[in-house]
């Protein structure tokens, strides 16, 4: 296993300083050492990996320096409009170091979604025409690696990816700043369910989120249509519209204030493209919660303002477990949509929740035949 803050420091002495990246469980403890190691203008958090790509690039521009890009591979397919236009060789030649997280490495056990990326990994890179090496899980052959890897993108000044194995990383000891608030997104999600109708429809975002509402309706035996967005980060939210457009019953997405910063504009698509059927509701705990608590700026953002200057009809704030009873008990069967609807919660899961005992074609065929009842 490499240490962690080792590693990072050889990063610095290579004059690799500047970082920029979308969260991931496998680079976490990387990710913790790099904000806690330096200033906010050398480490941002970004949107969406093709941000990233957009930051890299003008970063290099100005200083004429190598930046670090992070991300899941998952990402990978965010990065292929700004690499190939702007970054590959044939166009403006940006070198980028790519450090990505390796979900579902081939013969490795994970996830059904990224059992497919991680098997075409490897080949998205060659045909994005970026060589790559994995990374070796040792501290002194990992920064000798390293210092190999940033001498040939300093002479080559082409992009590089670094893949990186689950647990190459030691634990790094790192005190996140956390904001109390009354609600967690499990009772919250639970007092929703058990609020709503029968017939209503519930699209939930990645991560924590689809986990703990599989939970609730099992452990309720909830007969409501859910459908989990176990992949394709940001994109909950116009699945749930695709759905909304072409149903006459409710539906309600279980948004993330990371996932919605990933694809913000699909606000704008929905204020002025849905029906009255539709409601978003944010579960605002200001972090990349399901992949280590890395922050967002979500507590940051004037939602209210927002969502009513991109065309939802009412906005809501929810801050205690007697509002959001009150709220989908009493007020919501009279709105007309698109209502957008903010719960401040806590930054905080159980480490026992449990995944979809059903594969993902399965969930599909069941909640069309529910959806079409």
């Amino acid at each position: 296993m490499i240490n962690t803050l080792k590693f990072f420091n050889s990063l610095k002495k290579n004059k690799i300083d500047f970082f920029t990246g979308v969260p991931d469980s496998l680079l976490k403890e990387l990710c913790f050492c790099i904000t806690d190691n330096t200033i906010k203008k050398q480490h941002i958090i970004n949107s969406n990996e093709g941000s990233c790509i957009g930051l890299s690039i003008g970063y290099n521009l100005a200083t004429n320096r190598i930046p670090l890009v992070y991300f899941q591979n998952s990402g990978l397919g965010n990065i292929i409009n700004p690499y190939v236009s702007l970054a590959h060789e044939s166009v403006f030649k940006i070198p980028i170091l790519l450090f990505i997280g390796w979900r579902g490495e081939p013969n490795k056990k994970d996830e059904p979604q990224h059992l497919f990326q991680g098997k075409i990994t490897e080949d998205l890179l060659k045909i994005l025409e970026i060589d790559y090496q994995i990374l070796t899980i040792d501290t002194n052959e990992s920064i000798k690696q390293m210092q190999r890897i940033i001498n040939l993108v300093q002479e080559s000044q082409k992009p590089f990816a670094i893949l990186v194995k689950k647990n190459s990383f030691s634990k790094y000891s790192f005190k996140q700043e956390s904001v109390k608030h009354n609600l967690k997104r499990e009772s919250s999600i639970e007092i929703i369910l058990n609020n709503l109708k029968e017939k209503d429809i519930i699209v939930s975002t990645t991560g924590k989120t689809s986990r703990e509402l599989n939970e609730i309706s099992k452990k309720n035996n909830s007969k409501n249509p859910l459908f989990y967005t176990i992949g394709g980060m940001g994109h909950s939210s116009q699945i749930a519209l695709g759905i909304s457009n072409f149903s006459l019953k409710r539906v309600f997405c279980f948004d993330g204030d990371g996932s919605i910063i990933m694809h913000m504009g699909s606000m704008g698509i929905i204020g002025n493209n849905s029906n009255d059927n539709y409601f978003h509701i944010l579960f605002n705990n200001g972090s990349h919660e399901s992949v280590g608590g890395q922050p967002t700026f979500g507590k940051d953002v004037n939602f209210e303002l927002l969502s009513k200057s991109l065309g939802y009809k009412e906005y809501f704030k929810l801050t205690t477990k007697e509002n959001l009873s009150d709220f989908f008990k009493n007020i919501v069967s009279f709105l007309k949509g698109p209502v957008f609807i903010e719960i401040l919660i806590e930054s905080s899961s159980r480490s026992d929740l449990g995944r979809p005992e059903t594969n993902p074609m399965q969930q599909k065929f069941i909640f069309q035949k529910l959806i079409n009842d």
